[in-house]
């Protein structure tokens, strides 16, 4: 899915989990690609050997300013930010510097260049606790976190840079991105995300696997979310490169799984009992988080190729098994 001719493409957190198989899917639609990246979170080893990488961060306006100008993209696809919900809270600060104004460095250098278009990694982060499911881009956002608040500023700046500058936007709310492909996966400093963390106690990396909270008002008790393979992600982004629409727009499956659902799928896939323990809750743990897409499949032409949460575990396996300490660097 994607363009019927090539473009020039700057990716922000291109070393990144997702933004690494965004860049692949872009290389093999035949699009000229360069990556931005500060490398804290990212891996260089994720970045194929056929663009150019510029290693610097969205803080320094006088670099992302340059890398812009001097690549001179059609489009930008802006993955880079900060994204631990728990380390918002201790350094909100951090957060807006990186997501918020970081960002505005970003939008400025793509006016000054002449951008057309950006595609940004928005979250669900940004809808809070909802009062209806599934969740619409109509649901009222309700940021309970730093991390949240943060994304949704970007994505008010990014309403307001297209109104007074033209500079056409979609923003993609994901909900619980997750999986693998054969050469790309997903290796995090501070792995908060659950599929790997219970895959790391399938492996024995990890002595048991914490559940945060039992008592919540689901059918088990444990927390529901929407997991998404990021290789649907990364299409929906490519399929948004030469499309007209501008807005925001989900990305889910519209199905959720609960947290007990997933530990059963890890033991079903990898043929291990994955060792327990229930703790309380965590604060900020909304009980529910399932999307509504439908507007992203009418707009770019998107459905998710990976639908059961068995698929998705199934690739992520795979590459941890393969990859047993992630990326060498």
């Amino acid at each position: 899915m994607g363009g019927s001719f090539f473009m020039r493409v700057l990716v922000t957190g291109g070393a990144g989990y997702i933004g690494s198989v965004c860049v692949q899917q872009l290389l093999d639609g035949g699009h000229d690609v360069a990556v931005f990246d500060s490398l804290v979170e990212g891996h260089r080893r994720a970045v194929d050997a056929r663009v150019t990488l510029i290693v610097n961060c969205l803080k320094d306006e006088a670099a992302i300013s340059t890398a812009v100008k001097s690549f001179s993209p059609e489009v930008v696809i802006h993955f880079a930010g900060l994204a631990l919900v728990g380390q918002s809270f201790e350094k909100p600060g951090e957060y807006f510097r990186v997501n918020f104004s970081g960002g505005l460095n970003l939008l400025h250098a793509c006016v000054e260049a002449g951008v057309r278009k950006v595609i940004f990694s928005s979250t669900c982060a940004t809808y809070g606790v909802p009062d209806e499911l599934p969740i619409t881009e109509s649901t009222l956002q309700r940021p309970i976190n730093p991390y949240g608040e943060s994304k949704l500023m970007f994505e008010q700046a990014l309403r307001w840079f297209h109104e007074i500058h033209g500079l056409e936007y979609v923003a993609f709310r994901y909900f619980n991105a997750a999986g693998a492909t054969e050469l790309l996966g997903e290796h995090h400093r501070i792995e908060t995300h659950l599929i790997p963390n219970v895959l790391f106690a399938a492996q024995g990396k990890r002595e048991q696997f914490k559940i945060f909270g039992n008592d919540y008002p689901t059918p088990d008790g444990t927390c529901i979310r929407d997991y998404i393979h990021i290789s649907d992600l990364c299409r929906a982004h490519v399929a948004a490169l030469d499309k007209v629409p501008v807005g925001r727009f989900n990305l889910g499956t519209g199905r959720g799984y609960s947290v007990r659902e997933v530990v059963d799928s890890c033991e079903r896939v990898t043929g291990r009992k994955i060792p327990l323990l229930e703790t309380p809750r965590r604060s900020g743990d909304p009980p529910q988080l399932v999307a509504r897409a439908d507007q992203a499949r009418e707009a770019f032409g998107w459905e998710p190729e990976f639908t059961t949460i068995d698929s998705i575990i199934e690739s992520a396996w795979r590459w941890h098994e393969r990859n047993p300490d992630g990326y060498p660097d």
